[in-house]
């Protein structure tokens, strides 16, 4: 008997074949409908997306469509355009008027904004040609500002007829070029403001006019401003857009720069003031309680510089701010009437300035660093020792004849032996930094001069003016042959173009170019030899309060606005195509 004592194997029983080759069978017919149901699946979605592929090309029909009935429209409003143009020309032309200027406001449209401006201007022409220069709104309306009325201790506008917001924030510009522009516009009611200028021309060369030579000849109503032309009708190569900003390059001048947008920082409130520190390695920017210091190469904030104990309830604007030549220290003005010194690395106060009256409008450091000049409301600007917190000079205007003096903008020659103040009553001073002596009175703008900054010899200085020009004086040309006296024929050249108030003026570096921030939202760069503008950058959505230069190696300039935004921008040479 075997140890494994098993049954053999035998075939299966035919029962159970049967059941197994059901089963298969059963299984087949099921994939077998999911087959089918798949393939209903697929035909119902080919069967969708040839009906939406349909429709697709239904509305690029209609697209294209309708794309051509846009520009048949288009071209029908143009010539109706061109041809009320020729007419209101003729009509002037009859009656010796000059034409007025187009309205050049709204929000950031891109290029083709222009055109419903152009549109806009035909309806509102005749209103604009009888309109006082000051009629609207001051400088820099923003919603960020309180709107009980202005707040007190404001200085009043000279030529304000109606009561405008609070005072708006002050700006300056590069340590030792850049004036600033502090806005204030506590309005009184006075006498209207003086009409208009004559419609003018950033692209017409204006001829330097000699002391004693007379007025400067107005050769500007002979050709248009950059804000006039159509986007549309420059050349390609005159023209620079980004995604919320562009730039017109003056097609009736050679083009030597090209501009781009480096860096943007959004604020909580308005950008009152921006300015460079010596090196270019950092920019400031002044808002509502606190200054933020950012870095320019990586535009990464590196300070927020606030004080916790400013015993001020509500908005505290810092209206200016200028870094001290070694960028350790950055002096703050405010509308509390205090000047703060900031140790930067220690985010803490070094020292205060007080002794001023009203709002700080405006503040510089000497290139030399022993001294800081400040402007204020309260008619004065002062020379102080900031070390030692002493006032070595105080600056005060004391016209008899003028109602409006308040101290809107300083700037200290390159040289650190003259001061330099615009203010509100329309004129120039320049002082003795060592004596604090009066120097010279530069006359010739027709309202409030809003912002000074020196050229980088030193011997020209630059104006900016509620009058929509900027004009450039040369020092040094009294009718006693030095300084002292008042210079009324000092001006050698006037820019003309903005449409709106110069608010802010800056000199580059190398002394080639001139920079200006408007309520126009624009920011032009201007030849001083020729009178002309280089490029119109509109960059932002409200006034450009303040705009900047680096004095470091790289060309890049800075603008702050009432639309919450700082903005670092690049300008180099034009390279070889």
């Amino acid at each position: 008997m075997s140890v494994y004592n098993h049954r053999p194997m035998g075939p299966p029983t035919p029962s159970r074949l049967i059941e197994l080759l059901d089963a298969v069978k059963n299984e087949y017919d099921q994939l077998a409908q999911e087959v089918m149901v798949c393939k209903n699946q697929r035909d119902e979605y080919e069967h969708k997306m040839n009906s939406q592929i349909q429709e697709m090309n239904l509305f690029q029909q209609n697209l294209m469509d309708l794309e051509r009935t846009q520009q048949m429209i288009k071209k029908q409003y143009e010539e109706e355009i061109a041809r009320l143009r020729q007419q209101l020309e003729q009509q002037q032309h009859v009656t010796g008027a000059p034409p007025p200027p187009p309205v050049n406001s709204g929000s950031y449209n891109g290029p083709s904004g222009y055109q419903q401006q152009q549109q806009q201007q035909q309806q509102q022409q005749q209103q604009q040609q009888q309109a006082p220069l000051l009629e609207s709104k001051p400088p820099v309306h923003h919603p960020s500002y309180p709107s009980a009325g202005p707040p007190p201790n404001g200085p009043p506008h000279p030529s304000s007829t109606v009561a405008p917001p609070p005072p708006h924030p002050s700006s300056t510009g590069t340590p030792y070029m850049n004036g600033g522009s502090p806005l204030p516009s506590n309005a009184t009611v006075s006498a209207p403001p003086p009409p208009p200028p004559t419609t003018s021309t950033s692209q017409q060369r204006v001829t330097p006019v000699k002391s004693g030579a007379g007025p400067l000849p107005n050769n500007s109503a002979n050709s248009e401003a950059l804000g006039d032309i159509n986007p549309e009708s420059v050349p390609a190569n005159m023209k620079v857009e980004g995604q919320d900003w562009f730039a017109l390059f003056n097609p009736k001048a050679t083009r030597y720069l090209k501009v781009d947008l480096l860096h943007t920082f959004d604020h909580g409130s308005v950008v009152c003031c921006v300015k460079f520190s010596a090196d270019g390695r950092y920019l400031a920017a002044g808002c509502n309680q606190a200054t933020y210091i950012y870095d320019t190469l990586t535009s990464t904030r590196v300070a927020v510089l606030q004080d916790a104990n400013a015993g001020r309830d509500g908005d505290l604007y810092i209206r200016s701010v200028s870094f001290s030549p070694d960028g350790k220290f950055l002096a703050t003005g405010a509308e509390d009437k205090q000047i703060r010194v900031w140790d930067i690395a220690k985010k803490r106060i070094r020292g205060i300035l007080s002794g001023h009256e009203q709002d700080i409008y405006s503040l510089e450091f000497s290139r030399d660093g022993r001294i800081l000049v400040s402007g204020s409301g309260d008619r004065t600007a002062r020379i102080w020792d900031w070390q030692n917190i002493r006032c070595l000079h105080e600056l005060r205007i004391n016209d008899v004849e003028q109602q409006d003096l308040g101290v809107t903008s300083v700037a200290i020659s390159p040289d650190s032996r003259l001061v330099a103040a615009g203010s509100l009553d329309k004129v120039v001073r320049v002082w003795d930094a060592v004596t604090g002596q009066l120097l010279e009175r530069l006359e010739g703008h027709k309202d409030s001069v809003y912002s000074v900054a020196f050229m980088p010899d030193g011997k020209t200085l630059v104006s900016g003016s509620l009058d929509k020009t900027l004009r450039m004086w040369q020092l040094g040309t009294t009718e006693r042959g030095g300084y002292g006296g008042s210079s009324k024929n000092a001006c050698i050249q006037v820019f003309t173009g903005h449409k709106d108030f110069v608010l802010s003026v800056a000199t580059t570096p190398d002394g080639n170019w001139i920079v200006s921030g408007s309520k126009d939202r624009g920011v032009q760069f201007w030849d001083p030899r020729t009178g002309q503008t280089q490029f119109m950058l509109q960059g932002h959505k409200n006034s450009v309060i303040s705009v900047a230069t680096s004095p470091g190696h790289k060309p890049m300039f800075a603008t702050g606005s009432g639309d919450n935004r700082a903005r670092i921008w690049s300008y180099e040479p034009l390279g070889p195509n």
